[in-house]
């Protein structure tokens, strides 16, 4: 019986430490179909863990959130029932550094709240992967590199920046030659000028003080290290035998002995030479070089290339700089001024700057651009509409994911409630001020086509979210993992909750359609035909304009009653998913009782007040960006030869929804498919249930002759889709081949809308 005992605590404290110690992604799911008996054995050691509180758990001051583990006790060692299974596969366990960072995934799988990737609190480096670490490296280090210099990026780094930069050090090395005085630094510039030709392999290194961090291990167990600046390395544990060797520590060791003493730097004449005259031309073309290098984002070691450079060294006396080869280090890690191997690195679009995407702080200038040109260039003196409508609509994009790292930041740092409503509000802000800016432009110049460019839009985005998000998702995610599995239990509260939208959307629609006249214009018939039918051009459903009664008297009170019914529906599937029902999504956050506990707290990259200052002015700029856009569009609408519908449902439906897309990509390839899938949906749920209703809303305070009926084509490819996606996501499973199937769904529908005539008023 001991013995029994005994090997089960061995077998759980096995499993235990696999567990903890595989390097699966952050977010586990179990995607692929094991056996039963598998799958019963690991629930059921799974349960055993409550049995064993004295055995430890080998983990870090991780915070989880996981789906309670259940096995029936009758038949723990034998096989699993249908039940079981159908609950494991569903299950999830949440790993984050702390419990912001829990609180910030564990919303993600709550019904309402916008999907959210990036880290909303600091990581720190040391944990990060050799990767992530070389990103934000200052290229101040010699270390091992393998592979050859000779690359793509490193010639391309030649072609765009190396023979200009290089060219400029020779002129300038030409003008110090001249002036005399400046001998010493016209011998550097010309150093610097092969150099910044082709820097890689090459090191900038002080000749004063060149310090070597090398391994050194006492073989001795008297030889114990007492460097004042290495202390985690030789403090010694009290478990550590006496006789075993010390380990192994860094330190930094001398190379060169100082050269004499010379002149102070500020007190020679060269240096004013060369910062008069030198200095500031090289500054300019540092600059430049750390401008163009930074928007590329994936040539951002060239900009901190060039920032050290005028930083640090071109500050320097010239005797002190060298340039040397670089040898292969042999276990040795050399501090030098700079060195760099590489020029370019696709790894840089992870590459964060507070938190926020090196893409997005990228964008935050147009945004400025935009409002410069928009509103001070009112008569298109300089700029023409269609790059200030182009400008508009792409300052959206940086825009949307302030509003979304802001949003994601509250709700990780507040409790549900106020996620929620932080979600409902601030969630729709994009959408809703292109809308009602386009609402208000079309009703001061007495043009219809807004309003059927705001439902184009209104569709387009239905479509996007339901069709082409999760497709690509599927498509990418099923590239990489084979299968995918998702919660097919929390995908059917989206997809009734979608099922639930789209009829009441489209109902005011159906209505006007079974009671509203059908009129043609332009019928004709030969004369003395009697048996013919008449040839009539341009029949339609008179829906507003010369039924008033119908509209009045049935049509108008039913729009109102489906404004209120919808958000009703989004309270109550907000309470089923978050209070009653729960257990559906089943998310536990706590401590993993680890004997290491972290000392610190998590330092978040945006407070809250920050967060909401930001949200505030992102809000502002969006609805000045959106009414510069809806200023700009009329020239657009009004010669382009491409549909007007093809518009709304493309460029106006999708682009705000950019930032969303990528968020669902990258659980995609996490093997998240179940959050890529709500990222759609729960984007489709908002505009049926939110913004819609509250653009009607506003339209009954303010007529801007919005009215909730829509064409035909916007109606079948709607309904059509929900059907579509709701049979794809009834098996909890997926693949590419899915994926591909909603994507060439999507791109019939936008050959549709292309080809499709234009709008009545347009």
């Amino acid at each position: 019986m001991a013995h029994t005992k005994h090997t089960m605590s061995a077998d759980v404290e096995s499993r235990r430490r696999r567990s903890t110690e595989s390097s699966e992604p952050l977010w586990d799911h179990d995607p692929k179909g094991r056996r039963c008996s598998s799958q019963c054995d690991r629930l059921c050691v799974a349960g055993a863990y409550l049995e064993i509180p004295d055995t430890p758990s080998p983990c870090t001051s991780q915070y989880f959130g996981h789906y309670t583990p259940k096995c029936l006790s009758a038949h723990r060692h034998s096989r699993c029932t249908d039940d079981v299974w159908q609950e494991a596969s569903i299950r999830t366990t949440i790993r984050a550094e702390n419990e912001v960072e829990a609180h910030k995934l564990a919303n993600n799988y709550r019904f309402g709240f916008r999907k959210w990737k990036s880290h909303v609190t600091e990581r720190p480096i040391e944990d990060r992967s050799d990767v992530v670490k070389e990103l934000y490296s200052d290229l101040n280090y010699i270390k091992h590199h393998s592979g050859s210099l000779v690359t793509v990026g490193n010639v391309i780094y030649v072609l765009l920046f190396g023979w200009w930069i290089s060219l400029f050090y020779f002129l300038v090395s030409l003008l110090m030659f001249c002036t005399i005085a400046g001998i010493p630094y016209g011998k550097l510039c010309l150093q610097l000028s092969g150099y910044f030709l082709w820097p890689f392999g090459k090191a900038l290194q002080k000749s004063i003080s060149l310090v070597k961090k090398c391994c050194v291990k006492f073989p001795h167990c008297e030889a114990i290290p007492e460097v004042d600046e290495i202390k985690e390395s030789s403090e010694v544990k009290e478990s550590t035998p006496l006789l075993r060797s010390a380990p192994a520590v860094t330190t930094e060791i001398p190379l060169t002995t100082p050269p004499p003493k010379q002149t102070r730097y500020w007190c020679r004449p060269s240096t004013y030479v060369w910062l008069v005259l030198g200095y500031p031309l090289l500054a300019v073309v540092h600059f430049l070089a750390i401008f163009l290098s930074w928007i590329l984002v994936f040539t951002i070691p060239v900009s901190k290339m060039n920032v050290r450079t005028v930083s640090i060294i071109l500050l320097m006396p010239p005797e002190e700089v060298i340039i040397r080869t670089v040898k292969k280090p042999q276990g040795c890690e050399t501090r030098v001024l700079l060195c760099c191997y590489r020029a370019f690195n696709w790894y840089y679009y992870k590459f964060t700057v507070d938190g926020i995407n090196v893409f997005a702080v990228n964008l935050l200038p147009l945004v400025i651009i935009t409002l410069v040109i928009g509103y001070m260039d009112k008569d298109n003196y300089y700029v023409s509409s269609e790059v200030k409508f182009a400008t508009a609509v792409s300052s959206i994009i940086p825009l949307s994911y302030y509003i979304g790292m802001g949003i994601a930041s509250i709700s990780a740092q507040s409790n549900f409630a106020v996620g929620a409503v932080v979600n409902a509000t601030f969630g729709s802000i994009t959408e809703m001020a292109f809308y009602i800016t386009a609402l208000l432009q079309g009703h001061r110049a007495g043009n219809k086509c807004y309003a059927e460019i705001v439902k184009s839009a209104l569709t387009g985005t239905l479509l996007g979210c339901i069709l082409f998000i999760p497709g690509i998702c599927m498509i990418i995610g099923g590239c990489k993992h084979r299968e995918q599995r998702f919660n097919s239990r929390s995908a059917g509260v989206s997809s009734a909750l979608l099922f639930i939208s789209i009829g009441g959307v489209f109902a005011p629609t159906l209505f006007s359609k079974a009671y509203g006249n059908f009129i043609c214009e332009g019928c004709n018939n030969s004369p003395g035909n009697t048996t013919k039918p008449f040839l009539c051009n341009n029949c339609h459903y008179d829906l507003s304009e010369n039924n008033r009664p119908l509209f009045l008297s049935h049509i108008e009170p039913l729009v109102y009653t489906i404004s209120v019914l919808l958000p009703s529906a989004y309270l109550i599937g907000l309470i089923f998913t978050l209070k009653t029902h729960s257990h559906i999504y089943d998310i536990h956050i706590s401590d993993a009782h680890c004997h290491v506990v972290s000392d610190h707290g998590a330092v978040v990259h945006w407070s809250r007040a920050r967060a909401l200052v930001v949200l505030i002015l992102a809000t502002v700029l969006m609805a000045a960006c959106a009414d510069l856009s809806t200023e700009h569009i009329k020239p657009i609408i009004s010669n382009s030869s491409v549909s007007q519908y093809f518009i709304g449902v493309t460029v106006l439906a999708m682009v705000p929804e950019l930032p969303e897309i990528v968020n669902g990509i990258q659980f995609a390839l996490q093997n998240n498919i179940s959050l890529s899938l709500e990222v759609g949906s729960c984007i489709a749920v908002q505009v049926c249930m939110l913004q819609i209703p509250l653009l009607i809303l506003f339209n009954a305070f303010y007529d801007v002759g919005f009215v909730l009926i829509f064409s035909d084509l916007h109606l079948w490819a709607s309904i059509f889709s929900v059907i579509l996606v709701n049979y794809i996501f009834m098996d909890g499973k997926s693949d590419y081949f899915q994926g591909t199937a909603l994507v060439v769904v999507y791109l019939i529908l936008l050959a549709l809308y292309f080809f499709a005539p234009a709008p009545l008023g347009c």
